[in-house]
């Protein structure tokens, strides 16, 4: 499992519940200001949105959980080697 974005929320709920690279190793963000930095706390390193698709994790965890349907809908390739979306609030869902 890989993270999508680095949103303060994202981080809050990591960090909160003490998510660390043994079960995220890396996010993405579009934004290229936060590429290349880490996720405070937590110390997640953030990767350009390529980088999912260089590895091809079976679950993408979308961080920025009000924006699921965009970013499902942006990342639609995930779908190709059958790797799904998961969002945590407000419950924990694998998205088809």
């Amino acid at each position: 499992m890989v993270g999508y974005g680095a949103p303060a929320k994202g981080n809050t709920l990591l960090n909160y519940c003490g998510v660390g690279t043994e079960l995220l190793p890396f996010t993405v963000d579009l934004s290229p200001h936060k590429q290349g930095r880490y996720l405070p706390g937590v110390q997640i390193p953030i990767y350009a949105p390529q980088c999912i698709f260089e590895t091809r994790p079976d679950y993408v965890l979308v961080l920025p959980w009000n924006l699921k349907d965009e970013i499902r809908a942006q990342m639609a390739g995930i779908r190709d080697w059958g790797g799904r979306f998961v969002v945590a609030i407000p419950t924990l869902t694998i998205l088809d």
